[in-house]
């Protein structure tokens, strides 16, 4: 991973995004368009609901979705939700939080340049937000863009993307992208980092392990400033959000306090900003990142889930054609991978495409998940 640039690595059903500076990546996406996160989206919505108690209005929006609209994200000037919308309103929206988990999306009515009302009053999808690709090369336009596929050249601009042969990521860039799916980041001198997720919080747990020395002090202190900027990038390229709190290594409660310093330094490079709260009374940092895009481990599953399974599939079986075009290839697989196909028409169309032919799935209780295999194609 050499040079500063933007990869965009296309397969069937799937975008994968990685901005490299210095030859180390510094920001991922991914996009799926057959399971877009939505935010971005412009909206024709009906209020179902306002609610003084939570200062903010529910809204149906296309597909039976309810969407949660703050008060703060009314019109200016601003008012009471009560007086602001009423129940039955149409309203143009722009999701700007992805949903999480029982909760649905965030809106807004605050939009730049809204389009017309649709003359049909139902609640539906009138445009569709910037893909991950769009987004980094809008926040990064000093950065080059390659890629292996001409709809993103198309869509990016051939002023801005370089078409490449194969695939656009090389192996250095495939499995730092592919690390980011574990729990544990194994840095120099024997560092680790853990990465916990849960419902309520993120768990970082700093494991200074041989890198601390024998009993050193200051070098529980140099570890941990180490660790500071490698917690500050993890979480940026996770996209983690919401609580999280951090265990750094081998200092006293009262020294804690010495790691926030480096850590501010760290987390000043993050364009969500995260609040850096302070240290708890048992010693844990707590950091605050808004969300507004899904973390990563929501995108691929924890451990992998079955869509993120059959995406890989994909990914292998369309090098496999393309190095050997006239062997016909199938897919043997658990079943709940098999399975998620019927959530990818997109992806499904698109390896038919890239292929000439179309996918064959075969399930095999035998499998389990992790277990997919390439074969060929044998009526």
């Amino acid at each position: 991973m050499t040079g500063d640039r933007i990869l965009v690595s296309a397969s069937p059903g799937e975008w994968r995004v990685a901005v490299l500076r210095d030859g180390e990546l510094q920001a991922v996406a991914i996009d799926r368009p057959d399971l877009p996160d939505g935010v971005g989206d412009i909206h024709l919505g009906r209020v179902t609901a306002v609610s003084a108690a939570m200062s903010g209005a529910f809204v149906e929006i296309a597909g039976g979705e309810s969407a949660f609209l703050p008060e703060n994200e009314t019109p200016p000037p601003r008012r009471p939700i009560t007086k602001a919308v009423s129940e039955g309103d149409w309203l143009l929206l722009r999701v700007m939080r992805a949903a999480q988990g029982a909760k649905g999306p965030r809106v807004t009515m605050r939009i730049d340049n809204p389009p017309p009302l649709p003359a049909s009053r139902k609640p539906q999808l009138i445009a569709r937000g910037p893909t991950g690709a769009e987004r980094l090369a809008r926040l990064l336009p000093d950065l080059p863009v390659e890629t292996n596929s001409a709809a993103v050249m198309a869509l990016l601009g051939r002023d801005r993307a370089r078409l490449v042969q194969g695939s656009a990521f090389d192996e250095a860039t495939e499995s730092a992208f592919a690390e980011l799916a574990e729990p544990v980041v194994l840095l120099p001198g024997g560092l680790r980092l853990h990465i916990h997720p849960t419902p309520a919080l993120v768990a970082i747990d700093v494991d200074a392990g041989r890198a601390a020395g024998l009993g050193d002090a200051s070098a529980h202190g140099r570890v941990n400033e180490a660790a500071a900027a490698e917690v500050a990038r993890q979480i940026r390229l996770r996209n983690l959000s919401g609580a999280i709190l951090v265990d750094f290594a081998g200092l006293p409660i009262r020294k804690r306090p010495t790691v926030l310093p480096p850590l501010e330094k760290a987390l000043a490079a993050d364009p969500l900003a995260p609040d850096l709260l302070g240290v708890t009374r048992i010693g844990l940092v707590e950091v605050m990142r808004r969300r507004v895009h899904p973390p990563l481990h929501e995108v691929l599953g924890s451990p992998a889930s079955a869509v993120t399974r059959l995406l890989a599939a994909l990914r292998a079986m369309a090098r496999d054609a393309a190095a050997r075009p006239h062997r016909a290839l199938a897919l043997r697989a658990a079943p709940e991978v098999v399975a998620a196909a019927a959530a990818l028409p997109i992806a499904l169309a698109e390896y038919q495409a890239a292929t000439g032919r179309r996918l064959v799935l075969r399930a095999d209780r035998a499998l389990r998940p992790d277990e997919a295999e390439i074969e060929e194609d044998r009526p």
